[in-house]
């Protein structure tokens, strides 16, 4: 109940943005070690989080591609090809974004693409703050297609397993990522474009006078852009190659600096921190609400409110719902571990097929658009957007019930609850 107390604070914080976004989310994780629901050594815990350095290494990486001018020149290449309509250039940005991130993890390609939309946007003389989100949602919404897009995906398959059931196959998630992907994509492109805040970034006169500083040098411009991909490819490839992604996005920056690429000075200039504190903070309230038990309190109540022998389409219902509103304060990953065993026992209680229900989750953890915390991608785009807490709220909440609508109708299709029958 503190726990819950405390994620009320802080939700009501976010939204009137009363204090500034960082302080609420420290704030919240200091609150809660002071009250004894986590260990003191948790409250800070979060900044040592191998996604936070994630983050950090691709704040520099996106930089050096600043400094050297080579992001200006590839939004110039790509306007020059596509054009400098909105429409037609978000919806590029999307679906590179999406086939990204299929196979990419969401939060890396999120990362390696912030540098070149707002080139793009530089070029065609688009406001940033009109691309930044777009590409976010087109990220949550390409992990989706595959076992590897986004964590939650690989969580439920995994709890398939333990269970000793029959598992998902690597692409069987498309069968419900891509309707999600043409929602989400038609959706933005339409009513969304409305929704999307309409305000100056204001880092171009910064970004100008550095380029000038560096003079364009071309050998530079290459080596930043070979940096971006190397570090792409090793993100691909980590599994393989047993590097992960906050380690080859850290050596990217190193070799940033090391190359001339950038200063030093520069390289911790360019790391946002208020996305760092912001992210940092929300992890000890996130696993406060998982392991108070407050998360399992939430669950358990909206189960028990499903009665003895629910439908199989209100159980998939209900847990799509939790799943995407835990996850808008609580990790996706966490949210997917909590409830996917809950999925599968419910399912086998009603004695059906438990794959409906457990893509239910994973999806609806994925497709959390509605605030900065709710996924990294989102947070990702949250200083370089410059967005308040309500520009998520804004296009986010009505995303999630077009997820919500398409995902109801598709998942019985895909997974028949009583399959054979």
């Amino acid at each position: 109940m503190i726990t819950l107390s405390v994620l009320a604070v802080v939700a009501i914080c976010f939204i009137t943005e009363i204090i500034p976004l960082a302080i609420t989310s420290m704030g919240g994780a200091i609150a809660l070690g002071l009250l004894g629901v986590i260990p003191e050594k948790m409250i800070f815990s979060g900044l040592s989080n191998s996604t936070v350095v994630l983050f950090a290494g691709m704040f520099v990486i996106g930089a050096a591609l600043f400094h050297t001018g080579m992001a200006q020149l590839i939004g110039e290449k790509v306007v020059r090809m596509a054009g400098k309509s909105e429409t037609g250039l978000m919806f590029g940005v999307m679906a590179i974004t999406i086939i990204m991130s299929s196979v990419l993890s969401n939060t890396g390609t999120a990362a390696s693409l912030i540098p070149v939309v707002t080139g793009i946007c530089a070029a065609a003389h688009l406001k940033g703050s009109r691309f930044m989100m777009p590409m976010a949602i087109a990220a949550n919404a390409g992990g989706t297609l595959t076992m590897v897009g986004t964590p939650p995906n690989i969580i439920v398959t995994g709890a398939l397993s333990n269970a000793h059931l029959p598992t998902f196959g690597f692409f069987e998630f498309a069968f419900a990522g891509i309707p999600l992907c043409i929602a989400t994509v038609l959706f933005t492109l339409t009513i969304g474009k409305r929704l999307l805040p309409n305000h100056d970034i204001d880092t171009s006169a910064e970004v100008e006078q550095e380029v000038s500083e560096v003079s364009g040098n071309k050998t530079k411009q290459i080596i930043s852009l070979l940096i971006l991909i190397g570090v792409v490819i090793v993100m691909i490839f980590s599994k393989t190659l047993h590097v992960s992604l906050t380690t080859a996005a850290v050596i990217g920056a190193l070799i940033c600096v090391l190359t001339g690429c950038m200063t030093e000075k520069q390289a911790y200039a360019s790391i946002d921190w208020v996305t760092i504190f912001l992210f940092a903070g929300m992890m000890p309230i996130a696993t406060a609400l998982d392991k108070s038990g407050a998360g399992k309190l939430i669950a358990d109540t909206v189960v028990g409110s499903l009665g003895a022998s629910p439908n199989p389409l209100i159980v998939c219902a209900a847990m799509y719902l939790l799943s995407n509103i835990l996850t808008q304060f609580m990790n996706n990953t966490a949210t997917a571990a909590l409830l996917a065993p809950l999925g599968i026992s419910m399912a086998q209680s009603l004695h059906a097929d438990p794959k409906a229900v457990l893509v239910s989750i994973a999806i609806a953890a994925s497709a959390a658009f509605a605030t900065p915390v709710a996924t990294p991608p989102n947070t990702l785009v949250l200083g370089p957007g410059q967005y308040s807490f309500n520009d998520y709220l804004k296009i986010g909440i009505p995303l999630c019930i077009v997820g919500f609508v398409v995902m109801m109708i598709v998942i019985p299709i895909v997974w028949p609850f009583f399959p054979g029958k």
